[in-house]
C-alpha cells in the first residue's frame, strides 16, 4: 500500500509496481507518516473486466465519458471511456471507503486518476472538503480561485495573473480542493490539474472566488446571498441524487459562500481585466 495525502486527507493505492510510473504527480503528496491517521479511502487497482451494471447518469466532455451506475449488489460504479473505448470500471463499497478500479488496459493513467479524483470527491463530501473545477493562484499568504463553464478562460485568466502580477503563483489549473477548518476556507493544490502539470501540495487561506464569463469589457460585480451559493455549486464536484453527499456538499457549499467573498468578473483575456480583479478582490 501507497499513502498520499491530499487537502489533509490521507488515502491508500493498492497496485503492482508497474503502477509506479504513472503516478508521477501523485509524488508531491505521498506520505510514509501514517501513525493514528485515519483514512479517507483506500483504492486497489487490478487488471479485469468488463463489469455489469445498471447506468443511472452519464457525462461527456470533449471525447471523454463518465457513466455512474450501481452493480447487482447495489455497490455504486463508475465506467471511464475514451472515444467510446473503456479505459476502467470503478466499483465501491458505500460511503467510498474502499473501490476497486479494473482496467482494460486502455488509458491506463486516465482511468486511474479519474478513478482516484472520483474517490476523494465522494469520500470526503461529508468532511468539509469538496473538489472544484476551477484554476486556483496564491498572492501574498492567500488563495483566489477563478470558476466559469469550459472555454470560458479560467486558465487564461490564471495565467494573466502569473505574468502582470508579481508575487502571483499557479497552485492548480483546474481541480483545486477546498476544506473547511476551524470555521475558515482552505484552497488546496492536488494531483489533478487538467491540461497543466502543476501538481503542488500547497494550501492558503481562500481569500475569494471569482466566476468567470467572457464580455467585450472588464467588469467585476460583488455576488451575495443566493447568488453567492449559485455561483460556486455549477463548479463542484458530487453525486448529487445520493442524498448523504448532496447533504454533505450542500453544508459546504454554504459555509463557503457565507465565509468567502464571491465575485463575478466579466471580462476580456487582457491584463487590464487581470489588474482590475486583483485590484478588486486581493486581500
Amino acid at each position: 500500500m501507497t499513502y498520499y495525502t491530499v487537502a489533509e486527507h490521507l488515502f491508500g493505492v493498492k497496485s503492482d509496481e508497474n503502477m509506479t510510473s504513472l503516478m508521477a504527480n501523485y509524488r508531491p503528496f505521498f506520505t510514509d507518516d501514517v501513525t493514528g491517521a485515519e483514512e479517507l479511502f483506500t483504492l486497489t487497482v487490478l487488471q479485469g473486466g468488463p463489469i455489469s451494471y445498471t447506468e443511472e447518469w452519464r457525462q461527456e466532455d470533449e471525447g471523454q465519458e463518465t457513466i455512474c451506475g450501481h452493480t447487482g449488489q447495489d455497490e455504486p460504479l463508475f465506467e471511464f471511456r475514451w472515444a467510446g473505448c473503456t479505459a476502467g470500471w470503478l466499483v465501491c463499497t458505500p460511503g467510498y471507503r474502499n473501490g476497486t478500479l479494473y482496467l482494460s488496459g486502455f488509458q491506463t493513467k486516465a482511468a486511474l486518476d479519474n478513478a482516484l479524483m472520483i474517490m476523494f470527491a465522494m469520500a470526503s463530501a461529508c468532511t468539509g472538503t469538496v473538489l472544484f473545477h476551477a484554476a486556483a493562484v496564491s498572492l501574498d499568504g492567500h488563495g483566489y480561485m477563478f470558476l466559469g463553464k469550459s472555454g470560458t478562460g479560467k486558465s487564461t485568466h490564471a495565467r494573466l495573473w502569473l505574468e502582470h502580477i508579481p508575487g502571483t503563483e499557479l497552485m492548480n489549473d483546474d481541480n483545486p480542493a477546498v476544506r473547511i477548518k476551524d470555521g475558515t476556507a482552505v484552497v488546496y493544490g492536488t494531483p489533478w490539474s487538467g491540461k497543466t502539470p502543476c501538481y503542488r501540495n500547497v494550501s492558503a487561506p481562500l481569500g475569494g472566488i471569482v466566476l468567470l464569463s467572457q464580455a467585450p469589457y472588464n467588469r467585476i460585480v460583488p455576488l451575495t446571498g443566493i447568488g453567492a451559493y449559485a455561483a460556486i455549486v455549477p463548479s463542484i464536484s458530487g453525486k448529487r441524487w445520493d442524498p448523504k453527499i448532496a447533504d454533505g456538499l450542500h453544508d459546504t457549499e454554504d459555509k463557503i459562500a457565507g465565509t468567502v467573498t464571491v465575485w463575478h468578473l466579466d471580462c476580456l483575456p487582457d491584463a487590464d481585466a487581470a489588474h482590475l480583479c486583483k485590484d478588486t478582490i486581493a486581500l
